[in-house]
């Protein structure tokens, strides 16, 4: 039996993981920006935390610790996305981004280090995105702040001198999930960007309703989770998405790979 904490396990790719971890025994302290939305499961305790708040995150995770007495494995996994031209983004916009998805959890695995480290050992998934490698248009802020964070959890890896304690980059590529629905857009009207917001969404949208179930990273995450060896980083989707393409992307100028992915979103 584990000890998990999770963020983001109201909906998506965050209550698969906690379906799939609480249905095998595991015992998850789950947040969420409003409990309500926490579904009510075995061995699932509930966590309020606003990733967009220094003193929630560190109330939220030490309050969690407190009651759970050590955590075996520390999930980074809630998110939020948006939908603009990047030269249209306000820089609160921006912040918004990189607070939610780079700082927030930044701050939640400096916690969880101080914690395992008292421990000698733990693992911790940072859930990154296969946008921090190819980036999705209009998403700029989203992008950048995943590949920060993807780049963060790398020079982790390089530099913990703690070997019995792990951390994995788990990359997902798109998952069908309800992620669309929340993403925000400012609908912010200029003539030159329409008819290209207006394909690559519908090829977002596209790709998201035919794209795996999040059951498949929750699958991964279970393996990550058991393997006394795992992986520094891990993609999961659809084989061209999550394999094919970051193979060939890797060997491209990146002339060819601008081309590549604007042909790929029809703009």
């Amino acid at each position: 039996m584990k000890k998990v904490f999770l963020s983001g396990a109201s909906s998506g790719i965050g209550l698969a993981i906690a379906q799939a971890l609480t249905a095998r025994g595991d015992e998850v302290w789950g947040t969420s920006r409003n409990l309500i939305r926490l579904e009510q499961l075995p061995r699932l305790h509930p966590v309020l935390l606003d990733l967009s708040n220094s003193r929630s995150i560190e109330e939220a995770f030490k309050g969690a610790h407190l009651a759970a007495g050590y955590f075996d494995v520390v999930i980074n996994n809630a998110g939020s996305g948006h939908f603009d031209p990047a030269e249209h983004l306000s820089e609160d916009e921006i912040q918004k981004q990189f607070q939610i998805l780079l700082f927030g959890h930044l701050q939640l695995m400096r916690l969880a280090l101080a914690a395992m480290r008292a421990r000698g050992e733990g693992l911790i998934i940072n859930v990154t995105s296969l946008a921090s490698r190819l980036p999705v248009p209009f998403m700029a802020a989203y992008n950048a702040a995943k590949a920060a964070m993807a780049a963060f959890t790398m020079s982790i890896q390089l530099e913990l001198p703690d070997s019995n304690i792990r951390i994995v980059d788990l990359q997902p590529a798109d998952i069908s999930t309800a992620f669309n629905h929340a993403v925000i857009k400012r609908g912010q009207h200029d003539p030159r960007y329409e008819m290209r917001v207006a394909k690559t969404w519908a090829a977002v949208d596209r790709n998201m309703k035919n794209a795996p179930p999040p059951e498949l990273v929750a699958k991964h995450i279970l393996h990550v989770i058991d393997s006394p060896n795992p992986p520094p980083r891990i993609t999961v989707g659809d084989v061209f998405q999550s394999k094919v393409a970051p193979f060939i992307f890797r060997f491209l100028p990146q002339r060819v790979r601008v081309w590549g992915l604007k042909m790929y979103y029809g703009i």
